[in-house]
């Protein structure tokens, strides 16, 4: 029988486990390779695998059908972040020519318990998310 108060919130345990793997997963990298240049370019090489088959999920939960334009692309950019990650980013600095645009987040799961020592200030830590949303943005042929 469990104590009142004393339950854990599920999903608080799997955002750390997720954001401590992510940080297991990026620690091993940089022995493997000892280049910081070699990590951030595996990091968004392995988001480009995961993007191409994490497009199919998102389209198949969201019922989400061809965009209509860059700032309905950007709008489901910020609905597959607050799905699969639990945050939703501010879609923020959009240009004149509305063709580009900034994802502001607040907080992000995966530096959550990040500390980067001296030799690692070139490290694109979160360089996985940039390889995610370009492989799903491939398969829908948006780039």
């Amino acid at each position: 029988m469990s104590r009142p108060g004393t339950r854990l919130d599920s999903k608080k345990v799997n955002s750390e486990l997720f954001t401590l793997t992510y940080g297991a997963l990026v620690s091993q990298l940089m022995k493997d390779y000892e280049n910081v240049d070699d990590v951030n370019k595996q990091l968004e090489r392995m988001g480009y695998n995961i993007g191409i088959r994490l497009i199919e999920d998102f389209l198949a939960k969201t019922g989400s059908g061809r965009c209509y334009d860059f700032r309905d692309t950007a709008e489901k950019i910020q609905a597959g972040f607050r799905l699969y990650l639990g945050i939703t980013p501010t879609l923020a600095n959009w240009s004149a020519s509305g063709d580009e645009f900034s994802l502001q987040f607040e907080a992000n799961p995966l530096t959550e318990f990040v500390e980067l020592p001296d030799h690692c200030l070139n490290l694109k830590y979160c360089n996985i998310l940039t390889g995610v949303l370009r492989g799903a943005l491939e398969m829908v042929s948006a780039v």
